[in-house]
Parts: structure tokens; C-alpha cells; sequence
């Protein structure tokens, strides 16, 4: 089951926040179809947030076919989305956090380190692209 995080320092609102986490669990295969989400109430409990914003970003995720709320039972990850294809990231993940360390220790904070990553998938996009 996947375990909601907030940073209060995004700028993101919550609700997209929580949506964009479900999207990535999907992407890594830490969500599967079938996978129950927590309930608004364990979000809320763990979180100390409204639970108008949990259901916001439940509904965004029903709106965009990534989950399906069973009256009662809760929100599941809808069956019609692909299986992630099972990958070992620990190599990807090691070798991250190495170069994360490594822009740390460079003196980059977290929204720098953010901002580099950022800028340069867009390079390899617009290379691409070209």
C-alpha cells in the first residue's frame, strides 16, 4: 500500500500532490491493478489534513481512469491500467542516490538538485524532438 508524504515547501497544492504520487507508484510498479488506496480516513489520520482534499485528489484520480471508488469498500487503482513492467531499480536507485549526495555535498539544495533534473529532461526532450 502506498504511504502518502507532504512537503509543505512545494508550492503544490496537497490534493495534486497526493494525485501525483499515485501516478508515480503506478509508473514504478509500486501500485498494481486491483491495489487498494488508504482510506480518506487513514489519510486524513496520518496526515492531519481535510478530508475534502483527500477526496478531491481520489476524484481527480476516478476523473483520469487511474482509480475506481467502490461505494463502501474504497478506491482501488482500476483494473484497466497496464501492469508496470517489473524492474529491478535498485541499481538506478543506488547510483541516484550517490549523485544526490554528490550535488549535496556541491552545495545544491533540494530545489536546486529539483531544477536540475528538471532542466535537463528538457534538454533530452527538445533533443529528441529535434
Amino acid at each position: 500500500m502506498i504511504e502518502f508524504r507532504l512537503d509543505q515547501r512545494s508550492g503544490v497544492p496537497t490534493y495534486l500532490q497526493l494525485v501525483q504520487q499515485v501516478r508515480q507508484a503506478l509508473r514504478l510498479g509500486i501500485l498494481q491493478p486491483g491495489d487498494q488506496l488508504p482510506t480518506v480516513k487513514e489519510v486524513v489520520g496520518k496526515l492531519a489534513i481535510n478530508p475534502n482534499t483527500v477526496l478531491k485528489a481520489y476524484r481527480e484520480l476516478d476523473r483520469e481512469g487511474l482509480t475506481e471508488g467502490r461505494r463502501g469498500q474504497g478506491t482501488f487503482v482500476s483494473h484497466d491500467q497496464p501492469a508496470a513492467v517489473p524492474g529491478d531499480y535498485s541499481a538506478l536507485r543506488s547510483a541516484l542516490l550517490k549523485w544526490i549526495e554528490r550535488a549535496r555535498k556541491a552545495g545544491l539544495d533540494d530545489e536546486s538538485i529539483n531544477a536540475l533534473v528538471a532542466a535537463t529532461l528538457q534538454t533530452v526532450f527538445f533533443e529528441k524532438a529535434a
